[in-house]
């Protein structure tokens, strides 16, 4: 059974997830549900899960079928986003390549070949004890940049800023990995090109 902390992580670890997603469709084309598109490869960012004391997400994006004639360009390529995204300090949890069959008007199907990658991070990793404290102190001295926003469920200054911290740490998180799998298709996709 999930402890409150961690239910409370993962609502506020979900909402940073969704202001992710909203800047990246901003900036990039957006697409539906949780997807946006940038050069002809769309991405998508899942909902954060709970899972024993971490919390979980995936991103994917498309492998670039109408580039890569075979079966066996499209493992290549996976192999190479693999090897790319396998060399950070932060690897994934787990990196599969997962066939899709979409049909959105039940009367074509369209199989889509994605790469999934799959991030854990425990709880603890998402918050700052030492910041917590130093925020606090400058929340009651008065001496805090911008005010603490009345926060559902934070009911001290410093259960406040925990939820706050969850929410900032899982947008900065994420969006490294998605910057990463970005260059990473980018750099596969020019020496496929070769």
């Amino acid at each position: 059974m999930a402890s409150l902390k961690g239910i409370m992580f993962n609502q506020y670890a979900g909402e940073g997830l969704n202001h992710l997603i909203e800047e990246m469709q901003s900036k990039y084309k957006p697409k539906k549900g949780r997807r946006f598109n940038h050069n002809n490869i769309t991405y998508e960012i899942s909902r954060p899960v709970l899972n024993e004391n971490c919390l979980e997400f995936e991103i994917s994006s498309k492998i670039p079928q109408d580039e890569l004639p075979t079966e066996k360009d499209m493992k290549a390529f996976f192999q190479q986003i693999k090897k790319v995204v396998n060399s950070q300090k932060k690897k994934p949890q787990s990196i599969e390549m997962e066939n899709i069959i979409w049909d959105s008007k039940k009367e074509t199907e369209k199989e889509r070949e994605y790469v999934k990658l799959l991030y854990s991070y425990p709880l603890e990793d998402l918050y700052d004890d030492k910041e917590i404290i130093k925020r606090s102190k400058a929340y009651q001295e008065g001496a805090a940049k911008e005010t603490l926003a009345d926060i559902p469920g934070g009911f001290t200054t410093p259960g406040k800023i925990a939820l706050l911290m969850v929410k900032e740490k899982v947008q900065e998180f994420c969006r490294n990995h998605v910057a990463i799998l970005i260059e990473a298709n980018k750099t596969v996709r020019e020496k496929v090109k070769k």
